[in-house]
């Protein structure tokens, strides 16, 4: 079971629409694998229905939000697989990326880091959306970020000083944050990130390759 989840306003935003397209990307691979935030979103589309029927239009405070939340919360490991698999969400996944996640074309970056860049996919986003793979047992430089990145595990697992996330967890990292993932587990760990902004090496040697970094 996912163990890092997206809050409660990026539901909210994914629910209205107002999500871009990779960041709503990220959140439906997260929602397909996740019964917990399923049901949440599920909850959110059936309120937003009724508040577009109402006439004349209904304020929707804050705190009631919260109460609708703390409800699916209170839900029962049965009750959110049930909604999982009454739950007709196809992945986009094999569309996008095809069967096999280890033998695109990777592109080695550093150490053990490989990338492939599919931000062309998305055309019209400003984003940058990235595939980063980590070699098993391998460590990505420590770094921070410019801007703001969105990040989903499709494969195996990494560990920072956040936690340790498991594949379909879900994590935002920002100007704050400085980190530096280590794979665990027996087989690389690939994530699907959208950055705002590259990232800025902050190691002794490695800080040289930041204007080389798009």
């Amino acid at each position: 079971m996912t163990q890092h989840h997206p809050d409660s306003l990026t539901l909210m935003e994914y629910s209205a629409g107002n999500l871009t397209e990779p960041h709503a990307l990220c959140i439906r691979l997260h929602l397909d694998q996740c019964p917990h935030c399923c049901s949440r979103v599920d909850t959110l589309d059936s309120l937003g229905a009724v508040m577009m029927e109402q006439q004349p239009k209904v304020d929707v405070s804050e705190s009631m939000f919260d109460r609708i939340l703390s409800r699916i919360d209170s839900f029962d490991d049965n009750d959110r697989e049930l909604v999982i698999r009454n739950s007709v969400r196809p992945s986009p996944l094999h569309k996008l990326l095809g069967d096999d996640l280890n033998s695109l074309p990777w592109k080695r970056q550093l150490g053990d880091v490989s990338v492939l860049d599919i931000s062309e996919r998305f055309p019209g986003q400003q984003e940058q959306v990235v595939l980063q793979k980590l070699a098993a047992g391998g460590k990505a430089p420590v770094h921070t970020h410019r801007g703001e990145e969105t990040t989903i595990v499709l494969q195996g697992a990494f560990a920072d000083q956040k936690g340790v996330f498991n594949q379909w967890d879900f994590v935002v990292l920002n100007e704050q944050d400085e980190h530096k993932p280590v794979a665990v587990g027996c087989e690389d760990c690939i994530t699907l990130s959208v950055l705002s902004a590259p990232v800025r090496l902050t190691g002794t040697f490695t800080r040289l390759l930041n204007p080389f970094i798009r």
